[in-house]
């Protein structure tokens, strides 16, 4: 087929067109259901193909007709040799990757700065997680991503691993080396598992990172939804076949997938696909020139940094993606969030993330130069109300978080017998919960890590910032749920 073919969407559309009399679900029967309001400002055309899996429309769970003729195209495109919709997001497909090759007590290599997904997906499994510790940028704050020689160090130590666990790109646009990384656990006969949910657009454009699939992983759970313009929560799962089973991958993606599939969602990834595939050049190309071109005015303002190709060179930092636009806010002495708030209150500017140190901005197909001119207005303001403020600042020192000691497994910390404890009074215990700022959702503890001082602190620095941090019961973080302690009886 062709990729300007639209099956799914097509489909769908033409059996709206026929105006069926429809005696199943969903209840609001084409709209005519809903409420008044919400179906003016949503539109009829959205509801007529808000439908189920009936027998014209195919089905997710065993799909024989426009959804698998929809799925084969996205294959094409992305140079894989399966690829699976999934209307549970990037996080759902991440999940179905590692239960995929994963079981009780099986070893998988992953990053510490992995998603919250990862974690969970360990939790469900009973996967052993051994960790490498992710590259450290000490004057941006975040982590990179990890080395072909500490994938190749681990493998020796650990032979037995089921799989190694890639971040390409990270967040923030920067790429680790994984064609290297592939190649070294390919030698091994392990398959490489890609977390490439900020990279759908890398694999439509030779100036951006190698994509998974260009790169020869061996799945690659890929946001659709994030950059490449299809609804949020529709992402996909690209499988190339060998030492991965396809068939207990769909296996599994359809044990943690609803029966009720959003067709509307499924939809958008086929015409997302479509523009990916016979426009995304020239659109990718638009954007990295305006990106750029945003750089350079952001490196003009006096206190402001905003990262460029100069981060390439180290073993972690490989290559990177210039749509993304880091923005280090520190030498203004305020933090990131505040920049958040302060561009919300003054020009209703919404930033994809803020963290103690940065503002994360993204410049997609969807972006002209009247909106990243708006971003450079606001910036220049910006810095010029806190100029005294900065001037009279000592250079930022940045605090990061430790990489914990992992005591218990993960499900085995999850399932265990467990007892609540001050914030103040938990250094030393093991976590039974996940903590985590929220966006990006790279947890700061772990169940089953040991609770450190510095890392709590951590948490404090970042709650008394005004960022999200989620994950423990006690919202508040008065409190936190660790492994209860039996002592020995005198």
């Amino acid at each position: 087929m062709s990729q300007n073919k639209t099956p799914l969407f097509t489909g769908l559309v033409d059996h709206s067109k026929k105006n069926p009399h429809q005696f199943h679900i969903p209840g609001h029967k084409k709209g005519k259901g809903i409420e008044p309001e919400f179906r003016s400002f949503i539109g009829d055309n959205a509801f007529s193909i808000d439908l189920i899996n009936i027998e014209p429309l195919d089905d997710l769970h065993q799909p024989s007709g426009m959804i698998k003729q929809a799925q084969q195209l996205a294959a094409e495109a992305f140079h894989a040799d399966y690829t699976f919709f999934s209307v549970q997001g990037t996080s759902g497909a991440i999940m179905a990757m590692i239960m995929s090759v994963c079981g009780p007590g099986d070893k998988i290599i992953v990053p510490r700065n992995v998603h919250k997904s990862v974690m969970s997906a360990i939790v469900f499994s009973g996967a052993i997680p051994i960790f490498i510790h992710p590259e450290i940028d000490k004057n941006l704050g975040i982590s990179h991503g990890i080395t072909v020689d500490a994938v190749s160090k681990a493998l020796e130590q650990h032979p037995d691993a089921k799989g190694v666990f890639v971040i390409n790109p990270t967040y923030f646009g920067v790429a680790a080396d994984l064609q290297g990384i592939v190649e070294v656990a390919h030698e091994h006969k392990v398959p490489v598992l890609v977390d490439e949910a900020h990279g759908v657009h890398i694999h439509f454009h030779e100036k951006l990172p190698l994509s998974a699939m260009q790169a020869g992983a061996d799945m690659a759970a890929t946001s659709v939804h994030k950059l490449g313009g299809s609804m949020t929560q529709s992402s996909i799962l690209n499988i190339k076949s060998g030492l991965v089973s396809v068939n207990r991958v769909q296996a599994i993606l359809s044990m943690l997938t609803t029966t009720s599939t959003s067709y509307l969602l499924l939809a958008s990834l086929d015409v997302a696909r479509k523009q990916l595939a016979t426009e995304g050049h020239g659109l990718i190309e638009k954007s990295i020139a305006l990106a750029e071109k945003t750089r350079t005015s952001i490196n003009k303002i006096q206190h402001l940094y905003c990262v460029g190709h100069e981060i390439v060179g180290t073993k972690a930092t490989f290559d990177y993606d210039p749509t993304k636009l880091i923005i280090s806010v520190k030498n203004l002495g305020i933090t990131g969030h505040d920049v958040e708030v302060w561009l919300r209150k003054h020009y209703n500017i919404e930033v994809e993330l803020s963290d103690l140190y940065n503002i994360l901005c993204i410049i997609t197909p969807g972006d002209t130069e009247d909106d990243t001119e708006i971003l450079l207005r606001a910036l220049r303001h910006l810095a010029d109300e806190f100029y005294h403020q900065a001037k009279s600042t000592m250079p930022t020192t940045v605090l990061l978080p430790d990489i914990p000691l992992l005591a218990l497994s993960p499900r085995d910390a999850f399932y265990a017998e467990t007892e609540i404890v001050p914030f103040e009074e938990s250094a030393g215990r093991i976590s039974a919960e996940f903590i985590m700022v929220y966006p990006p959702g790279i947890p700061i503890f772990i169940p089953g890590e040991i609770i450190t001082n510095d890392n709590l602190k951590y948490v404090i620095k970042n709650l008394e910032a005004g960022l999200p941090v989620q994950g423990p019961e006690d919202n508040h973080l008065h409190s936190l749920r660790v492994i209860k302690e039996h002592k020995a009886i005198r």
